[in-house]
Formats: C-alpha cells, sequence, structure tokens
C-alpha cells in the first residue's frame, strides 16, 4: 500500500482511541489515527438517534467539517443489548442509569434488573457500528457483534464499561477478566475494526 490515511476518532473517550489504535498497529496498515482533542475537542452531540449506526453517523457528521485536507473521521456507536430486557440498554448504555451515570451505575442497574434471571436467560451482544467519514460526508459503515452472556457479579478489573459483566461465548471468564489481549481479538470493536482495516488494504493501493 502506497496510500497514508489520517483518521480523527469521533470521541472524547480516551480508553477507545487506546484500543482502536492498538488493534490498527498490530495490523500493520498505513493509518495515523488522532484523537478529536487535536482538532480542538469533539462537539457536543445529541444522541438523539434510536440505531447505533444513526448515533454514529450524528458524531461522524459533528467533527467532518473539522478535518483538514483529505483526512478522515472514524466515529463509533457502540453498547450491550440483553435479549430478555428488550434489547436494552442498547443506545442507552453508556447512560442507562441515567444521563451522566458513571460504569460502575449502570451496571448496578443491569444487575438489579437480571436479579431473578437464570443464567440461561441472560444471553446478550456487545454491538459496534463505524462510520467512516470524508470531509464531504461521504460515509462507509462497518459492524461488528460479541455474542455472549451477563454473569451474576462483576468480575476483573481489566476492561471498562460493562467488561466485568459480560463473559464472550466460549469462556467462563469477563472480558475484564481476560484483559486486552484477548479482548482486542474477539470483542464487537475488534471485529468492526478488522472490517476497517480490510477496506484500508482494499483502497490504499
Amino acid at each position: 500500500m502506497s496510500k497514508k490515511f489520517t483518521v480523527y476518532l469521533a470521541t472524547s473517550n480516551a480508553h477507545k482511541v487506546e484500543e482502536i489504535a492498538a488493534m490498527l498497529a498490530e495490523a500493520d496498515v498505513p493509518v495515523v489515527l488522532e484523537s478529536a482533542a487535536a482538532l480542538g475537542g469533539m462537539p457536543d452531540v445529541d444522541e438523539s438517534g434510536s440505531t447505533f449506526v444513526a448515533n454514529a453517523r450524528l458524531k461522524a457528521a459533528a467533527l467532518a467539517p473539522k478535518l483538514p485536507g483529505d483526512a478522515w473521521v472514524l466515529a463509533d456507536d457502540s453498547g450491550l443489548a440483553v435479549d430478555i430486557l428488550g434489547g436494552a440498554p442498547g443506545v442507552r448504555s453508556a447512560r442507562y442509569a441515567g444521563t451522566g451515570s458513571t460504569s460502575d451505575e449502570n451496571n448496578h442497574r443491569l444487575m438489579d434488573e437480571l436479579a431473578m434471571v437464570p443464567r440461561d436467560r441472560r444471553t446478550a451482544r456487545f454491538v459496534c457500528c463505524f462510520v467512516l467519514m470524508d470531509h464531504a460526508g461521504k460515509e462507509t459503515v462497518f459492524n461488528g457483534t460479541c455474542e455472549g452472556r451477563i454473569v451474576i457479579r462483576p468480575r476483573g478489573h481489566a476492561g471498562f464499561g460493562y467488561d466485568p459483566l459480560f463473559a464472550p461465548e466460549g469462556y467462563d471468564q469477563t472480558l475484564a477478566e481476560l484483559g486486552s489481549d484477548v479482548k482486542n481479538h474477539i470483542s464487537h470493536r475488534a471485529k468492526a475494526v478488522q472490517a476497517l482495516i480490510e477496506w484500508f488494504r482494499a483502497n490504499g493501493e
């Protein structure tokens, strides 16, 4: 590949920047990943979309006008969907316990709602949707999911968000117990990043 992509991540979440940067570096693709802070910070966005792709598109469109030259913006919306809760927390995953809620508060609400639910009915999945957009608004969408279940109580100290409550399919440990080395290969975000990497490879010639 001869073309180098400069991509600005439309988020204020430093964990997401670190995760995605690590995955891109391991894949050895010619992408320079910058945070929204390099463009003066992420604009406030009313995440009013009813789907992950709609909210990712809102974030990308908010940052795209700040892009320099032929750079791109990458926005993601991701969250947890629990089957017995009808897909909740869904697009409200980051604010499930209320606006401005912490991860601990969100986790406690989820534990409360599933307190009487048996193990075999705690199926869930993490969902990630990426929107890659240029300054003119042209976009490409990438998706990834990670199937699993919600455990009874938080376990592990790695990761963030709902990671201590989510055991991916095929594992007894939670994502927070498995750590980044495993998570960065099996997570919803890892799968969406892999689709993104394939796009960079196909379009970088």
